[in-house]
């Protein structure tokens, strides 16, 4: 069953040039960090090095894009950084990939995708999700469970916050900067759901070929899955 994704009209209001593309991936065999995810995760810091050309990630046009989405719903951007800015700056802490950090194959093979498209990259188990997910602007009630000092804590959102959440509550605070443990993808998911987000300059065409390079490497890190690439939306 496709999970349904969506987006709120208060946020496609805030931000009108957002657009997200969603991977499905099914049959997937996960397991720790490899020569092959890592190789991913090289490749990536080198075509990030190379795009950039010098500048920090901040100086891109579509990183400066998300930097002014959260600013529109009180979110300070340098301190609470979106997810493909603040993997961006790890990449480039030493000059190569060894600021990258290595979680598990799933995990660094859409790491590597975001870091190469400077584009925020998330990833969902499919068995954990509660019904259909929204992105919509919090109320301020929604519980976010996380884990603070090793013990399940819960917080929540900031009024106005944009985040994603599901039936059981929020999934990911201030859109794509924290995830919270109950949907991450471990070594032992099977079924996922990547959300790739993008913002005017990047292009549809642009969010389409992160898309395709996605599944390409899901299906390196484990061959034999699944992948459904959607359309934009």
């Amino acid at each position: 069953m496709t999970l349904t994704l969506t987006v709120s009209d208060e946020v496609r209001a805030l931000v009108p040039g957002f657009t997200h593309l969603a991977v499905e991936a099914r049959g997937l065999v996960n397991g720790p960090s490899d020569a092959t995810s890592a190789a991913l995760l090289d490749e990536a810091a080198r075509r990030l090095a190379e795009r950039l050309d010098g500048r920090t990630p901040d100086q891109d046009p579509h990183v400066a894009a998300w930097r002014a989405a959260y600013t529109a719903f009180g979110a300070k951007p340098s301190r609470t950084r979106n997810s493909a800015e603040a993997l961006a700056r790890r990449a480039l802490a030493d000059g190569s990939a060894g600021g990258l950090p290595r979680i598990n194959r799933i995990v660094d093979a859409y790491n590597a995708v975001s870091v190469a498209h400077l584009i925020p990259v998330g990833g969902e188990d499919l068995d954990r999700i509660r019904g259909g997910m929204r992105l919509v602007r919090a109320t301020g009630e929604e519980d976010f469970v996380t884990v603070s000092g090793g013990a399940e804590t819960v917080e929540h959102p900031e009024p106005g916050e944009v985040v994603w959440c599901d039936e059981a509550g929020v999934t990911c605070r201030r859109w794509n900067w924290r995830q919270g443990p109950r949907t991450r993808i471990d070594d032992a998911t099977t079924d996922a759901l990547f959300l790739l987000e993008s913002l005017e300059p990047m292009t549809p065409d642009e969010l389409r070929a992160a898309g395709e390079e996605l599944a390409e490497a899901l299906r390196k890190v484990s061959p034999g899955a699944r992948i459904t690439v959607r359309d934009p939306e």
